[in-house]
């Protein structure tokens, strides 16, 4: 079964039509050999029309892009040239370098210099037949300088482009990749809470039903026990869905770098790579302080940077909040952003400290490993 034609619609997403938009100033190139009144002009529209198939070539058949890009260089080069004419130029130094600018660099290199080629030969063969047109009164030099920048621009204005694109499809990227941490993160709790538990029931279920035949007397204290532990792993489901409802470490950072992005603050960290392994109750706490730190930082701090380092002792969870801004006092009047931070670590049998260096203010943060186990 023969593969299909790709759909308008298809076309319309890949935006191919936006190249053709151009062709809008195609007409006062037109224009200049109307009414036509002898061969040359005949002649000049005839090269028009070949550069107008070629130009859709060049849209429609990515494959033949090494024989149709030239050959449209080479006739919107002829009108520099012999027609005393930068303006048709114009068109392959936008859509050519909106191309290339996905393709190595070399290949820009090498348009760039046959496109400026072709204008310079113009301007010198325009200047030898008659210096006076290069006069500011008959502004031929400011007519040169949108053809001159064109495909800089253009090229320049479609890397930006394409970086943008790049940045989005990484942000998308870091998603999944913070949807993979957070399975691998259930399935660790589950495989270490809730492992045992269950291998200890189906032990316990075993030995009961050996002793309803050995020793019936005792069964009842085996079920007991299975009913007891079974409690106890509902109540440990039921912990660790709530944990889950919390977010973690890499989900925090990855939606508060976009909010200090937007305000002109960058974010840095060291040990995140650590941090993201710590348990589930570790990070659900250092996170909701993460959080409300981060946006005292865009709210108060007037800060340029702010550095987050994640640390681990044999005996503690460690996190270090340091920004550049202008520091002073946190704790406001009303506000009880400082006021629940220092709660939240103190309840976890943690600690909290500001201090404030020679600038911004520094917040240290520690969970005991005792109390995250305990």
């Amino acid at each position: 079964m023969g593969l299909s034609k790709p759909k308008w619609s298809t076309r319309v997403k890949n935006l191919e039509w936006t190249s053709y938009i151009w062709l809008g100033y195609l007409p006062y190139s037109v224009a200049v050999y109307f009414p036509v009144k002898t061969s040359q002009d005949y002649f000049w529209l005839g090269l028009l029309v070949v550069f107008l198939v070629l130009y859709i070539l060049v849209v429609e058949k990515a494959a033949w892009r090494p024989v149709t890009i030239p050959l449209e260089l080479l006739v919107t080069g002829l009108f520099s040239v012999f027609g005393a004419n930068n303006y048709l130029i114009i068109f392959p130094g936008w859509q050519v370098a909106f191309i290339l600018a996905q393709r190595p660099k070399k290949y820009f290199y090498w348009f760039l210099t046959g496109y400026y080629g072709f204008i310079l030969i113009g301007i010198i063969q325009a200047y030898s037949s008659d210096p006076s047109l290069f006069g500011w009164h008959n502004g031929e030099i400011m007519g040169l300088i949108f053809p001159l920048l064109s495909p800089i621009l253009a090229y320049t204005f479609s890397r930006s482009v394409l970086r943008q694109r790049q940045l989005r499809q990484t942000n998308r990227r870091l998603q999944t990749m913070v949807q993979r941490d957070e399975r691998d993160r259930i399935a660790r709790d589950l495989h270490d809470n809730l492992g045992q538990s269950f291998s200890m029931i189906t032990l316990k279920t075993e030995l009961a039903k050996k002793l309803l035949v050995k020793a019936p007397d005792k069964v009842a204290s085996e079920l007991d026990d299975i009913e007891r532990t079974s409690r106890e792993n509902l109540q440990l489901v039921r912990s660790i869905v709530n944990d889950l409802h919390q977010q973690s470490i890499s989900e925090v950072l990855f939606e508060q770098n976009r909010n200090l992005l937007a305000a002109n603050v960058w974010l840095g960290t060291t040990g995140e790579k650590q941090a993201i392994q710590w348990p589930t109750m570790v990070q659900g706490i250092f996170a909701a302080t993460l959080v409300e730190a981060l946006n005292n930082v865009i709210r108060h701090a007037h800060a340029h940077q702010v550095q987050v380092d994640f640390t681990e002792t044999p005996t503690a969870y460690q996190v270090v909040i340091q920004d550049d801004g202008r520091g002073g006092r946190l704790e406001r009047v009303g506000a009880n952003g400082v006021v629940g931070m220092r709660a939240r670590l103190l309840e976890a049998q943690g600690t909290f400290k500001i201090e404030h260096p020679s600038r911004g203010t520094q917040l240290n943060l520690s969970l005991p490993k005792e109390a995250a186990q305990s």
